[in-house]
């Protein structure tokens, strides 16, 4: 499958964005709530593939977007933090639940670590994981080291696979669009397959 004119309208918007602009697009998707719309793997593979054509520098890159990823996740955590105390004060409504929030404190108390490092790999999910760390009172200094590495797995990772294909690969150019869909698609998967599992546990309840 082949859909040329999305493949052409991300490396544009790499292009055009440069540095500066991936930066901002890892930064926002990993701590700010508008971010959940921004393209985070398919971009961090996409632009180092470019980097492999000789388009930016690939040690560069990787720093920009290791250093947006972790400080996102950091500025989300802090938000988190900040709004915290607020949310726990408020009162049960249709769309907020004091339960649910209670629930997240246990859930990161217990598996925080490996939920903001899964997170990475997870659209949508990954820009409200670390907001719900801070909710959660989760423990500063474990958040910080586990989001060190989840932004060398996902942010290091992804770009330097696409650099290296893009460098091993003769041609590789040409199955640019369907590497970056799989990449979707498999970091997709775990929440569909959550998803699904929380259906199927409902009708077993019914």
């Amino acid at each position: 499958m082949h859909i040329p004119f999305i493949e052409i309208d991300l490396t544009s918007l790499i292009l055009w964005a440069g540095y500066i602009g991936i930066f901002i697009i890892i930064f926002a998707e990993c701590g700010v709530l508008l971010g959940i719309f921004l393209p985070g793997d398919s971009l961090l593979f996409t632009a180092g593939f470019l980097a492999s054509q000789g388009h930016m520098n690939i040690w560069l890159l990787m720093v920009i977007c290791f250093v947006g990823a972790v400080l996102g996740d950091n500025f989300g955590y802090a938000f988190g933090r900040r709004v915290g105390p607020a949310i726990f004060k408020k009162e049960d409504s249709f769309f907020f639940h004091k339960k649910h929030l209670e629930r997240a404190a246990h859930f990161y108390e217990k598996h925080g670590g490996k939920t903001i490092i899964i997170a990475r790999f997870m659209p949508i999910v990954r820009t409200f994981a670390p907001i719900l760390a801070g909710v959660g009172r989760m423990n500063y200094k474990v958040f910080i080291l586990y989001n060190l590495v989840g932004g060398v797995l996902w942010a290091v990772g992804l770009t330097a696979l696409g650099y290296y294909l893009g460098s091993t690969i003769p041609g590789v150019d040409k199955y640019l669009f369907p590497i970056v869909l799989m990449i979707i698609i498999l970091s997709m998967l775990p929440g569909i397959i959550a998803a699904l599992k929380s259906v199927l546990r409902k009708k077993q309840q019914q």
